[in-house]
């Protein structure tokens, strides 16, 4: 019988992160590994880190510090502490970790995470384990699904991977060298695991990839299926009522995956769909490979085919050689679009990518002053968008209690928070209830039809959802 051991997994960044951090957990749980609740109860502590944010490397040095006097202190007290770096800034950064920070001992990238129990075992005798290539196989290929109490434990909502990669290449992106080119994941695995979470209680999957959208896995007929295909029939998998997806490049937004829009209740009403930028000038040298005028257009297709769509998306102000015509620009797309949310960011040097060499590197002070701008437009849409939903009927997954006694929490078809007062028992079920206040981040509501649905995942039902 393999001894009881805990692991502390510390995420940061994009969802992905987030489901990889639960396939490490699976993958040593049959080796005796159980989570803890904190680095300090932890036998080992991985840090799954992401490249894509400004000054990732640093909060990563900054917590390895923290690391560093914790080993210590377990050392003092005859017990060990493994530390180990995954993910995207091991994947770029694997050979420096380990140079700078002798307190870790294990660097592996995102496509190792399989190894990890070997990986352990390797530090055994005192090494130092630096894995960071790209392996010829699957990693998914090695992954035991998670156990069904896990998942029952994990709650209403599951990401699920379909997709890894990019081969788009934007100039300001790191992903294509810390998470390869693109890997689609053979269908008839991605249906199983699907089942898998839905017989466990999952109502709502959330596909994930680096670009979901141009997921052209192997279906079982032997055929490339795009994602429109994949939506099909994960929608006929009993129990799994919401499926939604991220993150897509509007270059792979096919007709059939607009189509699926179109035709199937169970896809949510809410697209990421990000745009970086309206300038035309500046979308060429991102490499994005559309104009602002070709989105515009397909956000019109888009809305043609599922009225009721919410858009959201990604910008970068600041990028190399960006003018203030080019920022306006940019405003103007977000005025045209009327996105329900969106995500903003200072354009930062990512080591490696072509923009980090450009000359014209924008003023920091400049940077911020737009970025400020972006956002405001950005609120009042967010704003506008939410308030449009007073007064109306929508059905909300119940997914956990909520602040106070007697209420409960859940996501609209829009994903915006949504609170209620309702019965502990219609936890795990999908209520009509109506909006009747809007508050800056979340919708109060009014239950107005009691849901006829299967039972609530028995675990979360007792109140274990947090």
């Amino acid at each position: 019988m393999n001894e009881t051991r805990k692991v502390f997994i510390k995420t940061y960044g994009c969802q992905m992160n987030v489901y990889d951090s639960e396939r490490m957990a699976d993958t040593l749980a049959p080796q005796g590994w159980v989570e803890a609740g904190s680095a300090e109860e932890a036998d080992l502590v991985i840090l799954n880190t992401c490249h894509i944010r400004e000054k990732a490397s640093e909060k990563v040095y900054s917590e390895l510090g923290r690391m560093r006097v914790l080993k210590a202190e377990k050392a003092e007290r005859g017990e060990k502490l493994l530390v180990g770096v995954a993910g995207c800034v091991a994947q770029a950064e694997g050979r420096e970790i380990a140079r700078r920070a002798p307190v870790v001992d294990m660097v592996f990238g995102p496509q190792s995470y399989h190894h990890l129990p070997g990986l352990i075992a390797r530090t055994g005798n005192g090494a130092r384990v630096v894995e960071t290539e790209f392996p010829i196989e699957d990693k998914f290929d090695h992954l035991a699904p998670p156990s069904r109490e896990k998942t029952i434990a994990r709650g209403l909502t599951a990401f699920l991977t379909v997709q890894e990669g990019c081969d788009k290449f934007c100039t300001f992106c790191v992903v294509p060298y810390t998470r390869g080119t693109e890997t689609s994941r053979p269908v008839d695995r991605i249906l199983a695991e699907a089942r898998r979470l839905a017989e466990a209680g999952v109502r709502e999957v959330t596909l994930l990839g680096q670009n979901v959208n141009g997921f052209h896995g192997e279906g079982p007929d032997g055929d490339s299926w795009r994602l429109g295909r994949l939506c099909r029939a994960l929608a006929e998998i009993p129990g799994l009522d919401r499926i939604r997806y991220t993150t897509s490049h509007p270059r792979d937004m096919s007709d059939d995956l607009i189509a699926a829009h179109r035709d199937l209740p169970q896809l949510m009403p809410w697209l990421h769909l990000p745009v970086q930028s309206g300038s035309d000038r500046i979308l060429a040298a991102m490499n994005r490979r559309h104009t602002a005028d070709d989105y515009l257009r397909l956000i019109d297709r888009i809305r043609a085919a599922r009225p009721d769509i919410a858009m959201s998306g990604d910008f970068i102000v600041g990028f190399p050689g960006e003018t203030e015509d080019d920022f306006r620009a940019t405003l103007a797309i977000v005025e045209a679009v009327g996105y329900a949310s969106a995500f903003s960011f200072k354009y930062s040097a990512r080591p490696g990518t072509p923009a980090a060499g450009e000359a014209e590197q924008i003023a920091e002070a400049v940077k911020i002053e737009r970025l400020a701008r972006l956002q405001e437009v950005i609120d009042a849409g967010t704003r506008a968008f939410n308030l449009s939903r007073l007064d109306m009927e929508m059905d909300v997954l119940l997914e956990k209690p909520g602040r106070r006694p007697g209420q409960l929490a859940g996501r609209s078809p829009w994903l915006q928070a949504v609170h209620l007062d309702a019965p502990m028992e219609l936890l795990g079920t999908i209520a009509r209830v109506r909006i009747d206040a809007v508050a800056t981040n979340s919708l109060s509501a009014t239950l107005i039809e009691t849901p006829s649905s299967r039972p609530a995942n028995p675990s979360l039902r007792a109140g274990a959802a947090t």
